[in-house]
């Protein structure tokens, strides 16, 4: 089993990457995969086929709200994970021929996600091993490093825009997954579709980072994302779907 978190700043294009990741492995016959949406945006479940909603299941926000706060419960003296882990595969998991998934949703009441990412993280500790993949779609900034909904990952993709500040945002991340105790063997940098061809060897020279090659602007990614179609659909000669299979057929990850 292996896991990959895609992270980056707001607006690079981490979810459609993520979206073309989960494509790849699923045509290279790399399953079943478990697909977790941390993202309270919750983008990546429309962009690869999954409505929560319309399929009864909810996310992980919401069992917890259900659980301590609409059933009267109290968050105090209970680990979350005895309280709700079945609930999460009762209720939370869609389940798909080929790949299953969850979402944490939308904040918890008011404060922090530490009760959701507390529970998913139990939640991931009993079932990962279930899967061949576990592909893990991160919100922008750096807060779900401290949260640590897992402390084992094999590759840290991160997607990088045309700014500066994306730039600084990888020496970022870098320290502090260190800092927290995250385990990780790889840290990998991908050219999200903002990203100007002129950078890339700026990119290549970035400590800790192996800079692997950017997905080009796509329109038939475009096109599917303004109809709320699935990426997994797009056709093999897709420019985005061509990029991603050479970026990760080098980062170990080819068909065979």
């Amino acid at each position: 089993m292996r896991t990959i978190v895609v992270m980056g700043r707001g607006g690079v294009g981490k979810t459609t990457f993520t979206a073309l990741v989960a494509r790849h492995l699923i045509r290279c016959g790399e399953t079943p995969i478990l697909l977790v949406d941390l993202d309270p945006d919750q983008s990546l479940g429309e962009m690869v086929g999954v409505d929560l909603e319309r399929a009864g299941r909810k996310t992980i926000a919401e069992l917890v709200t259900d659980t301590f706060i609409g059933g009267g419960g109290t968050t105090v003296g209970v680990a979350p994970r005895e309280r709700i882990e079945s609930r999460i595969w009762g209720e939370g998991l869609w389940e798909g021929e080929s790949f299953d998934f969850l979402a944490v949703g939308t904040k918890w009441v008011e404060g922090c996600y530490c009760l959701p990412d507390a529970a998913l993280k139990g939640a991931l500790g009993s079932i990962a091993g279930n899967y061949r993949h576990v592909l893990i779609d991160a919100p922008a900034g750096l807060e779900h490093l401290n949260r640590r909904v897992t402390a084992s990952v094999d590759d840290l993709f991160e997607i990088l825009g045309p700014s500066r500040k994306s730039f600084a945002h990888i020496s970022r991340a870098w320290r502090v997954a260190r800092e927290v105790g995250i385990s990780f063997s790889r840290f990998l940098g991908v050219g999200g579709y903002l990203f100007p061809g002129e950078l890339e060897e700026e990119a290549r020279r970035i400590p800790h980072l192996t800079y692997l090659g950017r997905v080009p602007r796509d329109p038939e990614v475009a096109a599917l994302g303004l109809s709320g179609g699935s990426l997994l659909d797009l056709p093999g000669g897709s420019p985005a779907v061509l990029a991603v299979g050479e970026i990760l057929a080098r980062a170990g990850y080819p068909c065979r």
